[in-house]
């Protein structure tokens, strides 16, 4: 060990893109802010996030995002690391470790990492949609196996002293529940390995949602807190407490919780009295699950339409997505009969624990390659919400060849 006092790393990722996902940019932007104002100098400090709802064409206020109701703009400012397509899980991996030679970077400039050693903290913030073993990027897919196998290098190749992972989406506990517990990594998730994640603050003049519930409670407790004297331990039960319609949960290395979140995140000069009474008021509203999202704004924008042509453009759009989710749910079910014609389809969605992490990133890119032109149609998380069936025929004892059969059903 040498005697340099360790310096603060943050990794910020929001895996989405488009305007019905506007949330998960949104809560990247003002995590940054956040950070920012606890004195976290940019150079540590790493945002990914696709950049394309400040200005994009449904946005009634260019340049402006929140992430909450009435809330300060949270986009001046921000980092621009990675935009676009380099917002990808190869290269969350590659900044992660302090690969520069990993990184992938298309759209050219800088390559950024995290450069850190031994004596230094590295905290994440994840925030996407995801799925058993799954957490999804613009155009790939972050697997538990993966994430898991570089934090264990990173961990034996003492790159820091602690670090701390938060990742807010559906089924986010199966991204680190496999966490070492003998390392020094702590993992806090929006939702247990099975649950959906949901979305708040609902915004009749952007019609989309703001925010997800997890990342407004963890936001807020962290900006009303002494941060100093404030642990993790007691800002994960703050989220127990005020985060309803998921179950957050600890993971990894349980001990790392009695640290002062200041050991992570910095601290601002002052800002506590400032959100003492806003917490006081502050209520999630609009609480929305994942799945439900993209139909609510159809409907919304449908209801809002005074054109009639593009209303009946809008209605046609919201009736193909009822379709096609139709026909997913079908390919699924008929995948899933096929591999074990012995059961019903109902006997095949039990709630079996994730314990074979690389055989499940074979049968998720298989199925991501399926099921593509879907993914790319941005309704990525009703086609992620089945993943969980083939978690089921894996751990059941279907091989993974089986699992991944009969596509041409799509």
């Amino acid at each position: 060990m040498s005697g340099r006092k360790g310096k603060h790393w943050v990794l910020l990722a929001a895996g989405s893109k488009g305007w019905t996902n506007y949330r998960h940019q949104a809560n990247v932007c003002h995590a940054f802010q956040m950070v920012h104002c606890n004195g976290i100098p940019n150079e540590q400090v790493v945002v990914m996030m696709y950049d394309d709802i400040g200005y994009n064409e449904k946005n009634p206020f260019p340049g402006e995002i929140v992430n909450e109701p009435n809330g300060p703009n949270v986009y001046p400012g921000v980092l621009k690391d990675y935009t676009g397509d380099d917002v990808s899980a190869g290269n969350f991996l590659a900044v992660l470790c302090g690969n520069e030679a990993g990184v992938n970077k298309q759209a050219g400039g800088p390559v950024k990492i995290i450069n850190s050693d031994e004596n230094d903290t590295i905290f994440v913030y994840l925030s996407d949609h995801g799925a058993a073993g799954v957490f999804a990027f613009p155009r790939d897919f972050l697997h538990a196996s993966d994430l898991v196998h570089t934090i264990n290098e990173m961990a034996e190749r003492h790159q820091f002293s602690k670090m701390v992972i938060y990742i807010e989406s559906c089924s986010s506990g199966s991204m680190i529940d496999h966490l070492p517990k003998n390392a020094q990594v702590y993992g806090v998730s929006a939702s247990t390995p099975y649950e959906s994640h949901s979305a708040c603050f609902f915004d009749e003049d952007r019609l989309t949602f703001l925010a997800g519930e997890f990342t407004a409670c963890w936001l807020l407790h962290t900006k009303m807190s002494d941060l100093t004297r404030t642990t993790l331990q007691d800002q994960f039960l703050y989220l127990q407490q005020k985060v309803t319609e998921s179950t957050a949960c600890q993971y990894g290395n349980n001990e790392l919780s009695n640290l002062f979140i200041s050991d992570f995140l910095g601290f601002p000069d002052s800002r506590k009295e400032e959100y003492d009474s806003h917490a006081e008021t502050f209520r999630v509203t609009d609480l929305t699950p994942a799945l439900e999202v993209p139909l609510i704004i159809y409907q919304k924008r449908i209801q809002k339409e005074k054109d009639s042509e593009k209303k009946r453009a809008l209605e046609k759009d919201y009736h193909k997505l009822l379709q096609t989710r139709l026909r997913t749910e079908k390919a699924v079910q008929a995948i899933a009969k096929y591999a074990r014609p012995d059961q019903s389809t109902t006997a095949v969605t039990d709630r079996s624990p994730l314990t074979q992490l690389h055989d499940m990133k074979d049968v998720a890119e298989h199925f991501r390659q399926t099921f593509r032109e879907w993914h790319e149609k941005q309704d990525d998380l009703f086609v992620l919400s089945h993943l969980r069936v083939f978690v089921d025929l894996l751990e059941s004892g279907v091989g993974v060849a089986r699992s991944g059969k009969k596509t041409d059903l799509t």
